[in-house]
């Protein structure tokens, strides 16, 4: 989608611009408006994980003690999410309904954390710790580790100290991070079980590490930072910030959580927008102020059109689009946004894999006024050695309210296969009938996609030679 290197072409979903001519007309002349805009709208997509990891962080930590019923805590404590998302979660866009789990911001800028966790036994588990950047850096997990692992140091990238002994360091490249762990769930009857994991899912800071995680209880009467919405969604909360608004949070923001080496001969263009660590973006000209904020204006769309050329046709298998290199983007700085935006918080592709469908097989959008049928033939349901799930999300990215509050169905709901071991999936917004709803993913009345995940893919998945069948229109 795009390669964010000097010398080669850079598709934004509006046009393209070669890096090279932009770097020696700067070098020679004045920009036009139309190449300061152009790379205003590079630097915006670049910014756009790192913006969104703050605004994020800012909505979900606003709470003096933690609170897992409004899914909040504050920064280096868990909230431990009891029952899996519905339709009024709004914080994280492309939610999971599959898993349990145990979410934490961090700021690692004062002391590093240790990280507890308990044994897992034979349930699926990972914990995937995210940088500010949205680069998953460590994920602890059953496919690594088995039933347990750990405790590990989390250090920020300041830090030089040595880890206590028989405790594994795992050093940030920057100073705030994610950490969405996961544990696989039968249900409702299943989640005490869970919950006592959650439990031991602990972070406990260097200076109050004893070797033992029960000898430490978070504080409970946390400061809350003034004038956050904690009602408005991060996304368009980002959304909605002016070009002045946007960058200068950046600039501020990236003092802490540094960009990568591989983004310096990026950066060293983006200062002629005064966008670089710690920058003042106080009085820029007219023509840069104009740029900048034309940029965050069309941001939206820009991401928009970036992902309708990443699903084109072309880039489809069946109608699916199989996004992969996530968790690890480089110097892609279009496909981190987009991940971002429709997916914030995906896994490396060894830990799991998001086919992604926004048409049918006749390449028609997806709506809830039509039926429609996703067929397995027998023994070529998703291969994995976790599990996998269909996923259906409106065109927010968000939960579908629903009769059945069912937002995903898998390999564990249990589903009625026909008699030559086939597997249907119902998708559509009215019930199917009694005798289908076990297989029935329920619909909106308008525009909607679904997602396929599989977690822990076997390799056929890893390397295409198995795809998911394409999403029939029925009726």
């Amino acid at each position: 989608m795009v390669v964010a290197s000097a010398g080669v072409r850079v598709m934004t979903g509006l046009h393209s611009v070669d890096r090279e001519s932009i770097r020696s007309s700067a070098q020679e002349k004045p920009m036009a408006d139309e190449q300061l805009e152009q790379l205003a709208t590079e630097a915006w997509l670049y910014g756009y994980p790192l913006m969104t990891a703050a605004v994020s962080r800012d909505v979900m930590t606003a709470v003096a003690t933690r609170d897992d019923d409004r899914r909040k805590a504050p920064v280096n404590q868990f909230c431990y999410m009891r029952r899996t998302p519905d339709a009024s979660f709004t914080e994280v866009v492309s939610p999971n309904a599959d898993t349990l789990y145990s979410s934490a911001w961090l700021d690692l800028s004062e002391e590093p954390l240790v990280l507890s966790l308990p044994d897992f036994g034979d349930r699926f588990w990972m914990v995937p710790i995210l940088s500010a950047w949205s680069d998953v850096f460590a994920v602890p997990g059953k496919r690594q580790h088995g039933s347990t692992a750990g405790p590990f140091l989390l250090a920020g990238p300041s830090w030089s100290g040595q880890a206590p002994d028989g405790v594994t360091l795992l050093q940030s490249p920057t100073a705030v991070n994610w950490i969405i762990a996961r544990y696989a769930t039968g249900g409702p009857s299943d989640y005490p079980a869970v919950h006592r994991l959650q439990d031991r899912t602990r972070l406990i800071p260097l200076s109050q590490w004893t070797g033992n995680p029960d000898d430490y209880s978070p504080p409970s009467d946390v400061p809350v930072a003034a004038q956050v919405d904690t009602t408005t969604a991060p996304v368009d909360q980002v959304d909605h910030l002016s070009g002045r608004e946007y960058f200068a949070l950046l600039n501020q923001l990236m003092v802490d959580n540094p960009p990568s080496p591989a983004d310096a001969a990026f950066l060293d263009r983006l200062t002629r927008l005064g966008i670089s660590p710690g920058a003042a973006l106080d009085s820029p000209p007219e023509e840069v102020l104009a740029a900048l904020n034309a940029a965050a204006a069309r941001g939206p769309k820009t991401l928009h059109d970036l992902m309708a050329q990443a699903e084109s046709p072309g880039n489809q298998v069946n109608g699916w689009t199989i996004h992969r290199g996530l968790g690890d983007y480089g110097t892609d700085y279009a496909k981190r946004a987009i991940v971002t935006w429709v997916g914030y918080g995906a896994n490396l592709d060894v830990d799991a894999l998001y086919p992604h469908a926004t048409t049918d097989a006749s390449g028609k959008p997806l709506d809830g006024a039509n039926r429609y049928v996703l067929h397995f033939d027998a023994g070529r349901t998703p291969p994995v050695r976790g599990f996998w799930s269909l996923t259906m999300m409106n065109d927010r990215q968000l939960f579908v309210d629903n009769p059945l509050d069912r937002y995903a169905i898998g390999d564990r709901s249990g589903m009625r296969t026909n008699s030559d071991g086939s597997l249907d999936i119902h998708i559509q917004h009215d019930t199917p009938g009694p005798d289908r709803e076990s297989n029935w993913l329920p619909a909106p009345e308008g525009s909607f996609n679904l997602f396929l995940r599989l977690y822990w893919p076997e390799e056929p998945a890893i390397t295409g030679a198995w795809a998911p069948p394409p999403v029939q229109r029925t009726g």
